[in-house]
């Protein structure tokens, strides 16, 4: 209800105020306004990211080599028998020694505990959780029950389809040693990019969000953990009471209760975690639907705490503050149309109606445009020609899949029932794709061979 109430407040007075700005005002001027802020603030990060990466230059920092707190690595995993052997077996072959492995079962109705167990059996770091069906759902409450038995100062999360490089840990540790840091996320990408356009678009957006996360780094801002990849340190943990078993989005909750505690959460760019990209529009629509329902709902109920805590540092309050004004971009849209149409049947609208709606429509396209292809340029040194093509490609397809989206999920908080539906991630699609092609392609062999012997039998009768 605290949610509903906040959100509707905010809609309708972003309403009063466009219906009087449009009355006295060009409303393009505000949109140019809210524009330039949000380009002012790109600026900004990027140029405190460049003066950072100059200091580290002539000022490296010194890694103190003794600092190896002991991780433990949690791999919850439902459903997923075809890729958690392979998981958990890149998992070992790290070259930090210090860790122990805890995957846990969640609630599977596969052959997942099976694989875990033999996992345990096989592997003296590895200890299997399997849970009971009665037990509570949810990422968070999974990494809650394994939290319990954890002998880690650290914990490290991965997705049940993660892999990474031997060095990946020891990239990471460093960063989480200072006093005041309570986590760090390494960065993602798509390990199957290649497999058509979905996946493409798919890593160039997160490709995009490692370079946002970059610039929130060098401004000591508000960087946000992402699931996978993301170490923790147990003093944090404790500190914050775990994870939230009422979020759909455990990595993003974390992240906002560690800012307003005062922990900073810090980013990684050598340290990469690949993970699978989903091959299938309706499970992406359904993952993504989670992560922004999530993000919104997150600041919605940490609003208060987000500007009045005293922990909180102001640059990372300030920095998530601006940050939400991503979302204040399509209900600006909306509205836009909306009272703008009533205007029209009302007989006062302006002759150029749709001037500011247009506006905003091309910003937002633009804005995308110009970040996915300079973040293409900087992290994935794509060829110019190549990263622009590739940036339109991409702004078209988080334009389709974000826009209608958080327009979709402003009116399912204010008008619909809250549901606890977390829309699993779907793993081993290329897998399960790969060996439906295999099938296919070994029926048609067993057809053409009894057609064959039909065949033969028929011409030795004759």
């Amino acid at each position: 209800m605290k949610e509903r109430i906040l959100l509707f407040t905010i809609v309708f007075g972003l309403g009063v105020f466009i219906y009087i700005f449009q009355s006295y005002f060009n409303t393009v001027w505000g949109l140019a306004f809210l524009c330039t802020f949000m380009f002012i603030y790109a600026v900004f990060m990027n140029l405190s990211y460049k003066l950072q990466k100059r200091k580290l230059e002539k000022f490296p920092k010194v890694i103190n080599k003794d600092y190896k707190p002991f991780v433990t690595v949690m791999v919850p995993a439902h459903n997923e028998e075809g890729v958690i052997g392979a998981t958990v077996q890149n998992i070992l072959n790290m070259d930090y020694e210090n860790f122990e492995v805890i995957v846990i079962d969640d609630r599977s109705s596969d052959n997942t505990a099976s694989v875990i167990k033999d996992l345990e059996n096989r592997f003296e770091k590895v200890t299997a959780l399997i849970r009971t069906p009665d037990a509570f759902p949810g990422k968070s409450a999974v990494l809650n029950d394994a939290f319990k038995i954890a002998k880690g100062e650290a914990v490290l999360v991965f997705d049940a389809d993660a892999t990474v490089d031997p060095d990946f840990l020891s990239k990471l540790i460093p960063h989480l040693e200072p006093k005041d840091v309570g986590a760090v996320q390494a960065r993602k990408v798509i390990r199957n990019k290649n497999t058509n356009l979905l996946t493409r678009c798919q890593n160039n957006e997160y490709t995009m969000d490692a370079h946002f996360q970059v610039g929130r780094d060098s401004i000591k801002g508000a960087v946000e953990l992402r699931g996978n990849g993301e170490l923790i340190k147990r003093e944090a943990l404790e500190d914050i009471g775990g994870w939230n078993n009422y979020t759909i989005v455990d990595d993003l909750d974390m992240s906002t209760r560690l800012h307003i505690k005062g922990w900073d959460v810090r980013f990684c760019i050598d340290a990469v975690v690949y993970e699978e990209g989903i091959i299938y529009i309706k499970p992406l629509y359904r993952q993504r639907r989670r992560w922004l329902e999530g993000t919104i709902r997150r600041y919605l109920e940490y609003f208060g705490d987000v500007l009045f805590s005293r922990k909180m540092s102001l640059r990372a309050s300030l920095d998530m503050t601006a940050y939400i004004t991503q979302f204040i971009m399509p209900g600006w849209f909306l509205m836009e149309i909306l009272i703008r149409t009533f205007k029209v049947f009302a007989k006062d609208a302006s002759p150029h109606m749709l001037y500011s709606s247009i506006f905003i429509g091309c910003v937002i396209g633009f804005g995308f445009f110009l970040g996915a292809r300079y973040a293409l340029r900087r992290y994935d040194y794509m060829p110019r020609l190549d990263a622009m093509f590739e940036a339109l490609e991409t702004s078209i397809y988080l334009l389709i899949i974000w826009f209608p989206l958080v327009l979709y999920i402003c009116f399912k908080i204010l008008f619909m029932k809250k549901d606890m539906n977390w829309g699993k991630t779907a793993h081993g699609l290329v897998m399960e794709e790969e060996a439906s092609i295999k099938a296919f392609i070994k029926k048609e062999l067993e057809k053409t061979k009894q057609y064959t012997k039909e065949y033969a039998d028929k011409l030795l009768r004759r």
